[in-house]
């Protein structure tokens, strides 16, 4: 069994839903060692969330974004927390609803992701900054 883990730091990212597949890949070659096994991923922020889905077609971001702003908007009068700014507690309720880790197989050396699956990072703060992912992989 090998394991391999590091932590990368993103760029910082506008509010949106961005495809992160290839840069997580070119950030740890480590994974073409294992043949079959897991990789996870986990971000270390409760205002940003990562998913998996369409890589596509980059309308699907574009709704994910108009819809969970729609679902949990900036305006709702009844937070109390609001310290660093209107986005941020609707940020920690989308981070909370998405999640902060996705899991997926690696196979022969590779993530085993769908023809049309890519992993996002879901921005939810109009000035996030830099996020940092922790990247697992375990396998034979």
């Amino acid at each position: 069994m090998k394991t391999f883990q590091k932590t990368i730091r993103l760029k910082p990212y506008p509010r949106g839903f961005h495809l992160i597949t290839d840069l997580v890949e070119k950030a740890f070659p480590e994974i073409m060692e294992i043949q079959a096994g897991i990789l996870h991923v986990f971000i270390q922020h409760t205002s940003a969330g990562l998913t998996i889905n369409e890589n596509a077609d980059p309308t699907v971001r574009m709704d994910f974004e108009t819809f969970i702003s729609d679902l949990i908007p900036e305006n709702y009068r009844k937070f109390i927390h609001n310290y660093e700014g209107p986005d941020d507690m609707p940020a920690h309720i989308k981070s909370s609803l998405f999640g902060n880790s996705v899991q997926l197989p690696i196979s022969h050396g590779r993530m085993n992701l769908g023809t049309w699956q890519g992993i996002y990072l879901c921005e939810f703060r109009d000035y996030g900054g830099s996020r940092n992912l922790v990247l697992t992989a375990w396998g034979n």
